[in-house]
């Protein structure tokens, strides 16, 4: 499956964005047809143009056009500024000579406006699409999910295991696929979902068994024992191994070693035997996706709990008929 909408940069490379920028004829067909580009900003000078070093050309994007504004809000000069070193996307506005020298008058809100348009008219709830984490902040994750379009991720539809912050999970330019969640059309806005893709409580518990000892994450430490978890849309309860415990010295974010006493799909329940932590920060994992973007573009609904619970978990994307 082909994605129209990509994150910024990931055109950058592509064969047809480099014939493109290769000289002015091409950079003029460029500018005819509409079509996308991206290059690297090198430069924001004094008047806040950003300056991008092209191969056939000089580029310039004026600060009203670095940055797609809604309307009646202001724009932030930090977007323009933080965009230097980094790809931007643009279309082809001009081509001018200035003292004999190509100059390309480039737009990175046309761009982003074209962008914005189609998303807002094609995606539904439940599509999956690609993203890139761009910022985090305590109550979620920014996400670019085409041309520089912003989305949030929000920290409780990261994962099912509860996190304290998205640091926990994402780290920014970590690419990565998520659900539309909802777009809200009167305010231009699309938020995005992770954890649907992250495996239902059956795929994840499948993976362990009664009897092993395996390494997780602490994320809750309570008075009747600790919330450890084995994968990020998995956590069970640690019960204390007796008299003592308070030496292992357990802190959200260690690492712990624990025992699985018991696996209980019809209530969700894992329960573990604390063993051993450790202040070592656990390995960075790559996260692994329950869903093949590829063959399952769309998801219509998500059971994660699993038959016969005593609760349900879902998310429903498809408004019933």
């Amino acid at each position: 499956m082909k994605h129209w909408y990509l994150p910024e940069g990931s055109r950058i490379s592509s064969p047809e964005n480099q014939e493109a920028l290769s000289s002015l004829a091409a950079l003029e067909r460029a500018m005819n047809n509409g079509t996308v580009l991206e290059a690297v900003a090198t430069l924001c000078d004094s008047e806040l143009c950003l300056h991008v070093e092209l191969p056939c050309a000089h580029g310039v994007i004026h600060p009203d056009e670095a940055v797609l504004c809604r309307e009646g809000e202001r724009r932030k000069d930090i977007a323009i500024i933080t965009r230097v070193g980094k790809p931007v996307a643009f279309r082809v506005i001009a081509i001018e000579s200035r003292d004999g020298a190509p100059v390309a008058i480039l737009s990175r809100r046309l761009a982003q406006r074209d962008y914005m348009q189609h998303l807002l008219t094609t995606l539904r709830q439940g599509d999956i699409i690609p993203a890139k984490v761009t910022h985090l902040e305590p109550f979620g994750a920014f996400l670019d999910i085409g041309c520089g379009i912003s989305s949030l991720l929000s920290v409780d539809c990261i994962s099912v295991s509860r996190i304290t912050h998205p640091r926990d999970r994402l780290r920014v330019g970590m690419d990565l696929f998520v659900v539309v969640k909802s777009i809200d059309l009167e305010n231009r806005r699309i938020y995005a979902s992770l954890r649907e893709l992250l495996g239902t409580w059956e795929e994840n518990a499948a993976r362990f068994e009664v009897g092993q000892t395996v390494a997780g994450i602490i994320r809750s430490v309570e008075s009747y024992g600790v919330f450890i978890e084995l994968s990020p849309n998995l956590a069970g309860l640690a019960e204390l191994r007796g008299e003592g415990m308070e030496e292992l010295r357990c802190r959200i974010g260690h690492s712990a070693a624990v025992y699985i006493k018991s696996i209980v799909p019809e209530r969700m329940k894992i329960k573990l035997i604390l063993i051993d932590s450790s202040n070592v920060a656990p390995p960075e994992k790559k996260l692994t996706y329950y869903v093949n973007p590829e063959a399952t573009p769309h998801l219509s609904r998500w059971l994660y709990s699993p038959l016969g619970a005593c609760k349900v978990v879902e998310s429903i994307f498809d408004a019933p008929q």
